[in-house]
C-alpha cells in the first residue's frame, strides 16, 4: 500500500474559529484554575477528558463518514495549542489516540476503519500509540518486540515502553517484529491494532509499571509486557500488506505527530510568556513595576520574538500538510524551534518570576517541568536535525 499525499478537504473557517473561540473560554473557565488541583498529585482528569469528548475532540481528525469532525491540520494545531495552553497534558489524551486512529484510518482495511474508528471518534474507545522499547528509542528499527504467526493468529512477545494511555487504552497500535522464514529476527516491523480490555491486565497483555515522570503528569505513561498474548489475523493492520511496511506507516504518522508537538510547545510557550508578561507588570522592584526596568522589558521582547517564530513555523507545516506537501523538513523544523523555545520561555518566565517561580502556588514551575517532554517525544531536537539536515542535503 504506496503512501499517498492528497489535498484535505479544509475546515471552514468560520466553524474554525467558533470551534477555537469556545475552546478558549472552556479553558480559561475549566482547565487553568483546576490543572494544579490534578498536576501535582497525578490524578487522571476524568471530567476534563469528558468535557474534550463533548467537544468531540476524541475524534478530532478522524473522517466525517465514520462520526469524527475530520479538521484540516490547521484547525487541529490550533486546538492542540489551546489544549497546551491551559494544560499540556490534556493534548496527550487525545494525541495518542488520534496517531492511533490516523494509521486506521490511513491504512487500515475497510473492514478495520468501520470497525474501530467510530467508537474511537465518541471517545468510547480510547487508543494509544506504542513503538519504543527499554532499548530502542531514537532508533527505533532496533525494536525487539516479535510477533509470530500460528494459523489464523499472531503471538506477541515483547516490551514496550512510554506508552501514553496505555491503561485505558481499548486498542493499541503496536509496533512488532515479524520473523523471517527463517526464524531470524531480520524480517519486517509490521503494526497491529491490538484490542484490550482496559485495565492493568488483559489476556498476556500487562501494565508491568506505571512510570512516574517530571512532568506530563495527570496521565498515565507505562511500560507494557506482551507474554504470549494471542490476536487475532484480523488485528494485523492492512491485512498481509500490512507485513513489513509497519515503520514506514508509523513514521508517516508521526511527521504529523511532530506538527502536534510543536502545537504544544507553542501553547506551552504562550503560557510561560503571559505569566511573566502579567507578572512583570504587577510586580514592584526599587520603586517602579519590574517591566520597566530595561533588562526585563528586553527579555519580554526577545521571548515574544521567539514565541512568534514558533507559531507561524508550525503553521506553516500545519499548511503545508493541508496542501498535501511533504511535510518532513517542515514539521521537523517546527518541532525543534516549538520545543526548545517553550523550554526557554519556560525558564525566563521562571527567572522574572524570581523566588515565586519556584513555587507550586504559580504555574511557571509546571511550564519549566513540562517542556523537556516536547524536546525528547516524537524524535529529540537531536534526530529532529537529522531528518532536516537530510531533507535539506537531498535538495541538491
Amino acid at each position: 500500500m504506496a503512501l499517498v499525499r492528497k489535498r484535505m478537504v479544509m475546515t471552514d473557517s468560520d466553524v474554525a474559529d467558533d470551534m477555537i473561540s469556545a475552546l478558549r473560554n472552556w479553558v480559561e473557565a475549566e482547565v487553568i484554575p483546576n490543572a494544579s488541583d490534578f498536576e501535582l498529585p497525578d490524578e487522571y482528569p476524568t471530567d476534563m477528558a469528558l468535557q474534550m469528548g463533548d467537544f468531540g475532540l476524541f475524534g478530532a481528525t478522524i473522517p466525517s463518514e465514520f462520526g469524527g469532525l475530520d479538521l484540516d491540520n490547521m484547525t487541529y494545531t490550533r486546538v492542540v495549542e489551546e489544549l497546551s495552553r491551559g494544560w499540556m497534558s490534556l493534548a496527550g489524551i487525545i494525541n495518542s489516540h488520534l496517531i492511533c486512529a490516523k494509521l486506521i484510518s490511513k491504512f487500515g482495511s475497510e473492514e478495520q476503519k468501520q470497525r474501530w474508528l467510530p467508537l474511537m471518534a465518541t471517545g468510547e474507545l480510547r487508543g494509544c500509540f506504542s513503538l519504543s522499547e527499554p532499548d530502542s528509542g531514537s532508533d527505533a528499527a532496533a525494536l525487539r518486540c516479535r510477533a509470530e504467526r500460528d494459523g489464523d493468529e499472531w503471538v506477541i512477545n515483547g516490551t514496550k515502553m512510554w506508552v501514553t494511555n496505555g491503561e485505558k487504552a481499548g486498542v493499541v497500535a503496536l509496533l512488532a517484529r515479524v520473523p523471517d522464514e527463517d526464524g531470524t529476527q531480520a524480517g519486517g516491523i509490521t503494526c497491529f491494532i491490538v484490542e484490550k480490555t482496559p485495565g492493568k491486565q488483559s489476556g498476556g497483555i500487562s501494565i508491568s509499571r506505571k512510570i512516574d515522570k517530571l512532568g506530563y503528569r495527570g496521565l498515565e505513561t507505562v511500560e507494557m509486557s506482551y507474554d504470549n498474548h494471542r490476536l487475532g489475523h484480523d488485528q494485523l493492520l492492512g491485512g498481509e500488506e500490512g507485513i513489513g511496511n509497519g515503520l514506514r506507516w508509523a513514521l508517516s504518522a508521526l511527521e504529523l505527530g511532530r506538527i502536534n508537538v510543536a502545537a504544544r510547545g507553542v501553547g506551552v510557550a504562550q503560557a510561560a510568556y503571559d505569566a511573566a508578561l502579567a507578572y512583570a507588570k504587577e510586580r514592584e522592584a526599587f520603586g517602579r513595576p519590574i517591566s520597566q526596568h530595561q533588562a526585563i522589558a528586553f527579555r519580554l521582547a526577545e521571548m515574544a520574538t521567539k514565541l512568534e517564530a514558533a507559531r507561524l513555523l508550525t503553521y506553516e507545516a500545519a499548511r503545508k500538510a493541508d496542501a498535501g506537501e511533504r511535510v518532513d523538513l517542515a514539521a521537523g523544523m517546527a518541532k525543534l524551534f516549538a520545543s526548545e523555545t517553550a523550554s526557554e520561555l519556560a525558564l525566563d518566565a521562571m527567572r522574572i518570576h524570581g523566588g515565586n517561580g519556584f513555587s507550586t502556588e504559580y504555574p511557571v514551575e509546571r511550564y519549566y517541568r513540562d517542556a523537556p517532554l516536547m524536546i525528547i517525544g516524537e524524535g529529540t531536537s537531536e534526530i529532529q536535525k537529522l531528518v532536516i539536515s537530510r531533507a535539506l542535503l537531498a535538495e541538491d
